[in-house]
């Protein structure tokens, strides 16, 4: 399972059409890609909001496919990042 975060900045139009109908939206969008939204959060500071994805297998194409996707469907520019469980992490640095 791959797991990803999506770092969303709101550009001033997409603020305007802000709505519970668009957040659903853009979760069947993630559930069309194969993913599953793990949890989302509005942000303060330098982001404005982040999406925790699971997405089958090591999810990379699906992680590109949807990032892109839901920039043209929302109007936000998002940067995506592979994240790692911290059990998987320790296991890999102890390999070193």
């Amino acid at each position: 399972m791959g797991t990803f975060l999506f770092f969303g900045d709101y550009s001033q139009d997409s603020i305007k059409h802000i709505s519970e109908r668009r957040t659903d939206k853009a979760i069947e969008l993630i559930e069309e890609y194969g993913g599953k939204l793990v949890a989302g959060y509005a942000l303060l500071g330098e982001k404005d909001l982040v999406l925790i994805v699971e997405f089958p297998g090591p999810g990379k194409n699906e992680a590109i496919k949807t990032s892109v996707a839901l920039s043209k469907l929302l109007g936000v520019g998002f940067t995506t990042s592979p994240a790692v469980d911290f059990e998987t992490f320790d296991k890999l640095i102890s390999e070193l």
